[in-house]
């Protein structure tokens, strides 16, 4: 069994995060780090509660969605900017459906100290996200910060509700999806939030 990290490294570099020194070896006798960061900093999951209020959070959202089999289907060749389409995922169909684990590969974690990545990454198009909701998936990872853009609200609302609405796990800013074969077993887990719309997970894929 192999384990591959999918998870972007928590730092001051990432934004969001802050990590500052609480206490220290020399002063107090112990290592212990101040941690803040909003629930979706770096590699995270979006709950329903993200764009809907009352929806599933965090706390209540079933927990089988994000460990299991999952898909990598290889978009690599997408331009920055452009969206990703019914017609960039007909070719594996017949394996997308109730219950699937999609995860899209575009590299983009490769840009995740640049200036473009959170303005330039492809994104779902609505008419996919509707088509993935009709067919059921459980879970959708990618390797952007969004699923759409995020200066764009009515996009960015579309089609998140469009995919929160069927309980859609959506986890972002995942990583290394280059590194896996077409299927892996994935796990996401997020924080135990009470009420919680996101949070950052510990993401990996484990590859026998």
């Amino acid at each position: 069994m192999h384990i591959i990290d999918l998870t972007l490294q928590m730092d001051n570099e990432l934004l969001g995060m802050s990590l500052t020194q609480h206490t220290t070896v020399a002063v107090e006798g112990y290592n212990i780090l101040n941690v803040a960061f909003n629930t979706h900093t770096g590699t995270h999951l979006d709950a329903p509660r993200h764009f809907i209020d009352g929806a599933a959070s965090l706390n209540t959202m079933p927990l089988a969605k994000c460990v299991g089999e999952a898909l990598i289907v290889d978009l690599s060749h997408k331009e920055p900017r452009s969206l990703i389409t019914i017609d960039d995922l007909m070719h594996v169909a017949d394996r997308i459906g109730q219950g699937t684990r999609l995860l899209l590969r575009t590299d983009w974690d490769l840009r995740a100290h640049s200036a473009d990545y959170r303005t330039h990454f492809p994104r779902i198009s609505l008419e996919l996200a509707e088509w993935l909701a009709e067919r059921g998936i459980w879970l959708l990872g990618l390797e952007h910060p969004s699923v759409a853009a995020l200066d764009n609200l009515r996009e960015l609302t579309d089609v998140h509700q469009a995919l929160l609405r069927s309980e859609i796990v959506i986890v972002e800013s995942l990583a290394n999806l280059r590194e896996l074969p077409e299927t892996v077993t994935f796990v996401a887990l997020p924080l135990k939030l009470k009420d919680g719309d996101g949070s950052p997970v510990r993401a990996i894929a484990i590859v026998e």
